[in-house]
């Protein structure tokens, strides 16, 4: 027994570590996206798959581990009927975006704690998971010159427009997911999204001593629930061979939202252009009661697999972000679509002779048409992704297994035609994942 107790606690000490490493470099980052683009509607959706499957393109809506590691696919919650060890996946991201338009360029990097998920086994056959993660994030700071005139007059005022966000909204949820008959799968997820979105625009007189500048403030504090579900359906070849086809959707979804709106009027130091304390407070609602309105998405997968070897799929998804509001505002997006294929191979995942031969090697691509458009032309997103699952020691008795999943993502959003911007990024994704006995009856003689 004591034993037991002490194997215990250096498993919850790890996970410990592993929580403090990861919330130390996410406390000592820029936490917020610089990218233009997340200025429209709730800012860049990020796509919810752990680093192991946006490594395979992002693919998850058929993907299904019937034998061998239990990873968590939240993406699909049917899945978690395959989950037969207490699973724990804990993760950080950073990223190097780089933005041009015409000659100018500008390079920033950012990096946070990315996801913490567990799953249970409840059942042979079925399987409890709860977790939190980022849905959106808001981020961006630019200024559009103008120069403005009166009618008839030969003078005129140059203006700067300060446009300027940060925030983001996460999801926590928890879900169940079990498996009927030989092969058809079922899962849900309840999901609660939380977060600020906070926006502004400032007026800016160029070149004016003491000139009076505006600016307007717009704040919404999210906080409601929203569901997700999922199937999947096996179809096995042989022993060692199956496909998967998958389906799994988000409902469409109204969620509280508190609204705080500001106008004020400021002055700037004549001599070091620092911004001076608001003069005057023109506009100041406060706690409006609104709604946050999520659209309806679909996301339709297959994938085909041989078990503990190799692993292709691909997906295609779908959202109707046309019909998102915030505060009864239609926020006047597009319609998505995109799509993702990859997939992993593991040359031997029981050698002994080579560590390489254990290592996941895994490869993808994604693309996005967004739900933002500009100058009538849509913007598009598009990535390469590669990764590794690299397997760690293992306990003594072999209850316990590790993994640590790298990806890279090699992406771009946007283009340098018609007068728009174009976003170079590297995303960079570090994921630890335990699978572990848990809860076990032990005898004793």
């Amino acid at each position: 027994m004591k034993s037991l107790h002490s194997n215990m606690f250096k498993k919850v000490s790890y996970i410990a570590a592993v929580l403090v490493l990861l919330v130390g470099i996410s406390a000592n980052a820029q936490v917020t996206t610089q990218s233009p683009y997340s200025r429209y509607g709730v800012g860049n959706i990020k796509s919810l798959a752990l680093p192991q499957f946006k490594a395979m393109g992002g693919i998850s809506t058929a993907v299904f581990s019937p034998s061998g590691y239990s990873n968590i696919n939240m993406m699909n919650p049917s899945s978690y009927a395959g989950i037969t060890l207490t699973t724990v996946d804990i993760g950080a991201t950073g990223s190097f975006n780089n933005l041009k338009r015409n000659d100018a360029s500008e390079t920033s990097f950012n990096s946070t704690l990315s996801h913490i998920a567990l799953a249970f086994p409840v059942s042979r056959q079925s399987a409890l998971s709860f977790g939190l993660l980022p849905y959106s994030e808001l981020g961006y700071k630019f200024v559009n010159s103008a120069t403005l005139s009166a009618s008839g007059s030969t003078s005129a005022q140059d203006v700067n427009y300060i446009y300027a966000g940060e925030g983001g909204l996460n999801k926590a949820y928890i879900g169940y997911g079990f498996q009927l008959g030989k092969h058809f799968r079922l899962g849900a997820n309840a999901e609660y999204i939380f977060g600020n979105l906070l926006q502004t625009r400032s007026t800016e007189l160029v070149d004016q001593t003491n000139a009076i500048n505006s600016r307007l403030e717009t704040k919404n504090t999210v906080g409601g629930l929203s569901y997700s579900y999922g199937t999947q359906y096996n179809i096995p070849l042989n022993s060692k061979t199956s496909v998967t086809l998958g389906y799994s959707g988000s409902s469409a979804s109204s969620i509280n939202s508190t609204k705080s709106f500001v106008v004020t009027q400021y002055l700037k130091d004549a001599t070091t252009g620092a911004e001076l304390s608001a003069m005057d407070t023109l506009v100041n609602t406060q706690n409006e009661k609104t709604q946050l309105k999520l659209p309806l998405l679909h996301s339709f997968g297959i994938s085909i697999q041989k078990y503990n070897k190799w692993l292709i799929g691909a997906d295609y998804r779908m959202g109707k972000w046309s019909d998102l509001s915030i505060g009864d505002q239609n926020q006047q997006l597009q319609d998505t679509y995109g799509f993702s294929v990859g997939g992993q191979i593991t040359p031997d995942i029981n050698s002994i002779g080579s560590y390489f031969n254990r290592v996941d090697y895994r490869l993808g691509f994604t693309y996005d048409k967004t739900y933002v458009q500009l100058n009538n032309q849509d913007i598009k997103q598009m990535a390469i992704t590669f990764g590794f699952g690299f397997p760690l020691a293992s306990s003594a008795a072999r209850t316990s297994f590790y993994k640590m999943n790298f990806t890279t993502e090699l992406g771009r959003r946007g283009a340098l035609t018609n007068g728009l911007l174009q976003e170079n990024y590297i995303n960079l994704h570090l994921g630890f994942t335990l699978n572990d006995r848990w809860f076990r009856r032990f005898k004793f003689d």
